[in-house]
C-alpha cells in the first residue's frame, strides 16, 4: 500500500517524498520504488541518502511527525504509521488523491471518480487538525520549504496555514492533477512548477475578453441551431461549450511554438460547432445541410452532417501565422477515428521531414464512456511511442458528460476515472471543471506546452454535463431524473463567466450584449445565404485533398490503364541487391545466407518467386520516387519467413540493415515495420497514413488473413465505404494470407466472401464493352479484390495500384504454401517492359490448341489452380479440360470471361474453389456468370460442401474433402442429368 500512497502523493494536498537534487535520477527512481517493498524500512533508506521526507503529525502512537527542516527539528514517522495502519486495516489508510476532493463536477452532485470515500485525515478543512494532534496555534509556525516544491514562489519559508492554503488552491479547487505515476522526476517537477507556482493562472483583460468572445460564439451557435431546427438531430455541445475555446487555446499555443498543421479527430457531439468555430467552415455550408430539399451532386451515398470532415488553411489570429486544420471524417463508431488521425499525422510529419513533431500534431476529442470502453483507445495509446508509429505526442480532450447515452459511469467502467487508460503510457491527466473557463484555458495551454516539451501524450478531462439527451430528440429524464433536474437548474457557463467579468470590470454589460448581437447577426446573414444553395457538394467537406493529383473538377487526369512492366536491367539490379548484404562486416544468419544465394540463382536464371517479385515491385517504385511503407505483425521477416527485408547482425545487438534502402542513391525511402499485436489500431493507422498522399504505396499485412476480422470496423466503415460517404480516395493495400492447407478453422480463410459481398459492382447489369472498359470498372468500384496465382501478376498488381490515375483500396489474398511451391515461379519475360497485370489468365496448354474438343472449362482462382493442374495431369485430361484463372475477382472481368466462355462453345462450365460453398467466391461469381452468359449455360459448382467453420482441424478430413472435389472436377459425367 505504501508504494501506492507514495506514488500519488504529489497530486494531493502536499507532496510526501521529494527527490534530492544531488541524487542521480536513475538511483532516485530506484529509491522511489523501495517503500512499496520495504514498508517502514524505506524511511530509513531514504534518510540514509539524504532524501527529504515530511508529513504531518498523526493521531497514532509514536513520536510526532514534523517537517524535518522546521525550526523544531524532529524525524518523520508518518510513513511508518501509515504502513502499519494499512497492515491492520487497508481501508483505514487513504490513497492521498488531491484530485479526489477537487471540485470538478459543475453540477455538484456526482463524484468525478467512482470512489465516494473521502478519507477523514485528509486535511481539507481546519477542523481536521485535531486528527494530527495539532492546535490552531501550530498553523502559524514557519517551515523551511524543500527545493522541490514551487508553492513558495520567491519565498523559502511559509507558515503551515499558508502551506495548506496554497496546496489546496493548487490541487483541490477546479483542477485535479494525476501525474505521480509518471516515473520521470523531471516531468513531475515540470508539472508541479506549472501548477504550484503562485499566480500562474493570471489572465490579462484582453485574454479574458477573447475567452468570453469564444464562449459567445460557441453557445450562440448552438442556440441558433436550436431555434432554427428544433426537431433536427445535431448532437449539440450544450453543457460543454467551453470545449471550443479549449481547442482554440491548444491550437493557439501550439502555433506559437511552431506548429503549422493540426489534425483533429472527434465524435459527433459538438462537431458542427468545431467545424464552424475552430476549423472555420463557412456557416452557410453548415446551415444548408439542414435543408431536406438539398440535392446531392456527387456520386456516392454521402453522410450525415455530424460525421463530415474538413480541411482548411487560414491565418491564426492570435499568432498571425499560417495554420492548416484538418478534421477527419468518421463514422458513428466511437473512437474508430483515433488511429486514422494518428496515421495521417505520422504521414504528414514524414513528408515534411518533421521527425520531432514540431510542425505537425494531432488532437483527439473523446467522450467519457467511449474513452473508457472502446479497446481501440488502448491500441492507439500503445502506438504512441513506437518508432515507426509515434506522432510525438497527442493532446487528448475528453468531453466528460458523466454519462454514456443512458448509462451511468458506475455501470460503464471499472476504473475510477474514464481517463485511467492513459496511465499505461505515463500520460499526465488534467481533470478540470468545465464551468471554470479560465481553469480550462490554463490547463489546455499547459497541455500544449507539455506535448511540445516532452513529445508525449497528455489528457485534458473536461468534467461537464450534457444539457439535452443523447441527441436533441432523446428524453434523458427516463433514466437520469435527478441529474437532469439539476441540469435544468444549471446556469449556463456563458452567463456565469460574463457576470464574473462584468463584476470585475473587464467588460461592460453593453459590450457583452453587443458581442452576442454581432455573432447572432453573422449567423442570420449566413442562414439567408444558405437558402440559395440547392446542391450539396460533399467534396467541399473533404478532409484530405490531394492538390494536383486530379483535375480542377476532381476527376482523373486520364482514363488509361498503364503498362506495369519494367526494363530487365532494373529487374536484374534489384535482384542483385535483394540477394546481398550492402553493409560491410555484417554477419547474417547461415540460414539467411542460403536464402540470399537462392535469390541470386533465381536472378541469374531470370525467374522470381513470390518474395522476389514483391521485392522487385517495391524496389522499382522506389526508383520512380514512390514512397513504400509496409506495416503489420512480423512483416520485416514475414510470418512465413519468406521476406527478410530487415537483416540482423548475428554478432552486434540491434544492428540491422534494410537492403531495399540501398538500391539507388536518389531513391524514395522504404519503411518496413513490425507493428504491435493489434489489427484494429494498426490498420486504422495505415489507412490514415495512406490518406495523406496519393504518391505512396501503403500496405498492411495481416499475420494470417482471418485476423483482419478484429479490424472489421476499419474495413466496413472506412475502407469499403470511405469514397461513397466522404469522396475520400485511398489506395491502401491489404495483404491477407489465404488458403486451405489443413491448418484448422483459423489461419485458413481470409474470408473473401465478405469483401466480395461489399463490392459495389452490379451482378445483373450486362455491361457495355467500351475501349476503356477495364479502367472504367476500376474507377467505379469501391475496392479491388484480387487473388493472384503467379508472382509476376502479384508484381504487376502492386505496380498498377500506384500507376493508375486514381486510388482505390486493394485487397490481395496472398499465398502461404505457394511462397515455396516449385511451380509458383515466374519468368522475367512476364515482368519486363510491355507486360501488365492479367485480370484473367487463360488456358495456354493443349486444350487451348483445340478448344472445340474441350469438354469442360474450369474457372478458378488462387492456389487451387495448382491442385487442379496436378490432378488433370495425373488423369491425362489436358486436351479435354481447360483451366482458366480468375486473378481479379472484383470488379468482375465480364469482358474476358465472355471471351473465354465463347472460345469453348461445347464445354461445360464449372467454378472450382477450395473454400466451402457458402464461403469463398461462388455466391459472387455465379450471378455474374449468368449475366454475361445471358443465362444460356450453367456454371456448375465444384468444391467443399457448406459448413459453419471455414476449415477442418483434422488433417485427414482435409485431404479427403480435397480429393472428393478434385474427383468431381475431372469426372466428365458429374453433371449429367442436372438442370439449372
Amino acid at each position: 500500500m505504501s508504494g501506492q500512497w507514495l506514488g500519488r502523493a504529489s497530486s494531493c494536498l502536499s507532496p510526501v517524498v521529494y527527490a534530492s537534487p544531488s541524487l542521480p535520477v536513475s538511483r532516485m527512481n530506484q529509491l522511489r520504488l523501495l517503500p512499496s517493498r520495504l514498508g517502514a524500512q524505506a524511511v530509513r533508506l531514504l534518510a540514509a541518502h539524504e532524501v527529504p521526507v515530511f508529513g504531518w503529525r498523526s493521531r497514532s502512537s509514536g513520536p510526532p511527525a514534523t517537517l524535518p527542516s522546521s525550526k523544531d527539528g524532529g524525524s518523520s514517522s508518518y510513513m511508518e504509521e501509515m504502513y502499519f495502519a494499512w497492515l491492520e486495516n487497508p481501508r483505514s489508510v487513504h490513497k492521498i488523491r488531491g484530485h479526489h476532493v477537487a471540485q470538478l463536477d459543475p453540477l455538484g452532485i456526482l463524484d468525478a471518480d467512482l470512489d465516494s470515500f473521502v478519507p477523514s485525515d485528509l486535511i481539507t478543512t481546519i477542523d481536521k487538525l485535531a486528527f494530527y494532534d495539532l492546535q490552531e496555534a501550530d498553523l502559524d509556525k514557519e517551515f523551511q520549504l524543500p527545493t522541490t516544491t514551487f508553492i513558495g514562489g520567491s519565498e523559502n519559508t511559509l507558515s503551515l496555514r499558508e502551506i495548506i492554503r496554497r496546496l489546496e488552491n493548487t490541487y483541490c479547487q477546479h483542477i485535479g492533477l494525476e501525474f505521480m505515476f509518471i516515473n520521470d522526476v523531471e516531468q513531475c517537477q515540470w508539472i508541479r512548477q506549472k501548477f504550484e507556482t503562485p499566480g500562474v493562472m493570471q489572465f490579462s483583460s484582453e485574454e479574458k475578453r477573447t475567452l468570453l468572445a469564444r464562449l459567445v460564439r460557441s453557445m450562440r451557435f448552438e442556440d441558433f441551431l436550436a431555434r432554427k431546427w428544433s426537431s433536427e438531430k445535431r448532437f449539440g455541445l450544450e453543457g460543454c461549450e467551453v470545449m471550443i475555446p479549449a481547442l482554440k487555446t491548444i491550437i493557439d499555443k501550439s502555433s506559437e511554438m511552431g506548429i503549422e498543421n493540426v489534425i483533429l479527430g472527434m465524435p459527433h457531439r459538438g462537431r458542427l460547432n468545431v467545424l464552424a468555430n475552430v476549423i472555420r467552415k463557412d456557416l452557410e455550408q453548415i446551415f444548408c445541410q439542414f435543408d431536406p430539399k438539398l440535392e446531392a451532386a456527387d456520386e456516392g451515398s454521402g453522410d450525415v452532417k455530424y460525421h463530415l470532415g474538413m480541411y482548411h488553411e487560414r491565418i491564426n489570429r492570435v499568432t498571425n501565422r499560417n495554420i492548416t486544420l484538418s478534421l477527419v471524417a468518421n463514422p458513428s463508431h466511437l473512437e474508430a477515428v483515433d488511429p486514422v488521425v494518428q496515421g495521417k499525422t505520422k504521414a504528414e510529419q514524414f513528408y515534411r521531414g518533421d521527425a520531432q513533431g514540431k510542425k505537425v500534431m494531432s488532437i483527439l476529442v473523446h467522450g467519457d464512456a467511449a474513452f473508457a470502453g472502446q479497446g481501440v483507445v488502448y491500441e492507439t495509446f500503445h502506438l504512441s511511442d513506437l518508432p515507426s508509429y509515434t506522432t510525438n505526442g497527442t493532446v487528448h480532450v475528453v468531453v466528460n458528460n458523466q454519462i454514456g447515452f443512458t448509462t451511468d459511469p458506475r455501470m460503464a467502467r471499472s476504473s475510477p476515472y474514464p481517463t485511467d487508460v492513459a496511465r499505461v503510457v505515463n500520460a499526465p491527466i488534467f481533470h478540470v471543471n468545465a464551468d471554470d473557463p479560465e481553469a480550462v484555458i490554463y490547463v489546455c495551454s499547459v497541455a500544449a506546452e507539455w506535448r511540445n516539451t516532452f513529445n508525449k501524450d497528455v489528457v485534458v478531462d473536461l468534467v461537464c454535463y450534457r444539457r439535452r439527451g443523447h441527441n436533441e430528440m432523446d428524453e434523458p429524464m427516463f433514466t437520469q431524473p435527478l441529474m437532469y433536474k439539476q441540469i435544468h437548474r444549471q446556469v449556463p457557463v456563458l452567463k456565469k463567466y460574463a457576470d464574473k467579468l462584468i463584476a470585475e470590470g473587464t467588460v461592460t454589460l453593453q459590450e457583452f450584449e453587443e458581442e452576442i448581437a454581432k455573432y447572432d447577426r453573422i449567423c442570420e446573414e449566413a442562414y439567408g445565404r444558405s437558402k440559395d444553395k440547392k446542391i450539396l457538394h460533399i467534396k467541399h467537406w473533404l478532409d484530405s485533398p490531394w492538390p494536383g493529383f486530379f483535375n480542377v473538377d476532381g476527376e482523373p487526369k486520364s482514363m488509361t490503364c498503364p503498362a506495369t512492366g519494367i526494363p530487365e536491367d532494373v529487374l536484374t539490379h534489384i535482384g542483385s541487391v535483394a540477394s546481398s548484404v550492402p553493409l560491410e562486416d555484417f554477419k547474417i544468419h547461415t540460414g539467411l545466407s542460403r536464402i540470399l544465394r537462392g535469390r541470386a540463382d533465381m536472378t541469374k536464371n531470370r525467374t522470381v518467386d513470390w518474395a522476389l517479385a514483391e521485392y522487385m515491385a517495391f524496389g522499382s517504385l522506389l526508383k520512380e520516387g514512390i514512397h513504400v511503407r509496409l506495416s503489420g505483425q512480423d512483416v520485416e521477416r514475414g510470418t512465413f519467413s519468406h521476406r527478410h527485408h530487415v537483416l540482423h547482425d548475428q554478432e552486434v545487438d540491434r544492428r540491422t540493415c534494410v537492403p531495399m534502402n540501398h538500391l539507388w542513391p536518389d531513391q524514395a525511402p522504404y519503411t518496413v515495420c513490425n507493428s504491435s499485436l493489434s489489427e484494429y489500431g494498426v490498420l486504422g493507422f495505415e489507412l490514415g497514413y495512406a490518406m495523406a498522399s496519393p504518391n505512396a504505396l501503403v500496405l498492411w499485412e495481416a499475420q494470417f488473413g482471418d485476423f483482419h476480422n478484429t479490424a472489421q470496423c476499419i474495413i466496413d466503415q472506412f475502407i469499403s465505404t470511405g469514397q461513397a460517404k466522404w469522396v475520400r480516395h485511398n489506395g491502401i493495400v491489404l495483404l491477407l494470407p489465404h488458403g486451405m492447407e489443413g491448418m484448422g478453422p483459423e489461419h485458413s480463410s481470409a474470408r473473401p466472401e465478405r469483401f466480395l459481398q461489399m463490392s459495389n459492382d452490379d451482378s445483373d447489369a450486362y455491361p457495355a464493352f467500351t475501349k476503356d472498359f477495364e479502367v472504367s470498372q476500376l474507377y467505379d468500384c469501391n475496392w479491388i479484390v484480387v487473388n493472384c496465382s503467379t508472382p509476376a501478376n502479384y508484381f504487376h498488381v502492386l505496380r498498377r495500384q500506384i500507376l493508375l490515375p486514381f486510388r482505390k483500396p486493394l485487397i490481395i489474398f496472398t499465398p502461404k504454401s505457394l511462397l515455396r511451391h516449385p511451380e509458383a515461379k515466374s519468368s522475367f519475360d512476364q515482368m519486363v517492359s510491355g507486360t501488365s497485370f492479367q485480370r484473367v489468365i487463360p488456358e495456354d496448354g493443349a486444350a487451348a490448341q483445340a478448344p472445340e474438343q474441350v469438354q469442360r472449362l474450369i474457372f478458378c482462382t488462387g492456389k487451387v489452380y495448382y491442385d487442379l493442374v496436378k490432378e488433370r495431369s495425373s488423369q491425362g485430361l489436358e486436351e479435354k479440360v481447360a483451366i482458366t484463372r480468375l486473378e481479379q475477382i472484383s470488379p468482375f472481368p465480364f469482358d474476358l470471361i465472355k471471351q473465354e466462355a465463347e472460345k469453348y462453345p461445347g464445354a461445360e462450365l464449372a467454378w472450382c474453389q477450395e473454400e466451402h460453398k457458402n464461403m469463398g467466391y461462388y455466391d459472387y461469381i455465379s450471378p455474374r456468370f449468368m449475366t454475361i452468359l445471358r443465362r444460356t449455360r450453367p456454371i456448375w459448382y465444384v468444391g467443399r460442401d457448406p459448413a459453419a467453420a471455414p476449415a477442418t482441424g483434422n488433417r485427414n478430413t482435409h485431404l479427403v474433402s480435397l480429393k472428393k472435389f478434385l474427383d468431381t472436377a475431372f469426372n466428365l459425367q458429374a453433371f449429367e442429368g442436372k438442370t439449372f
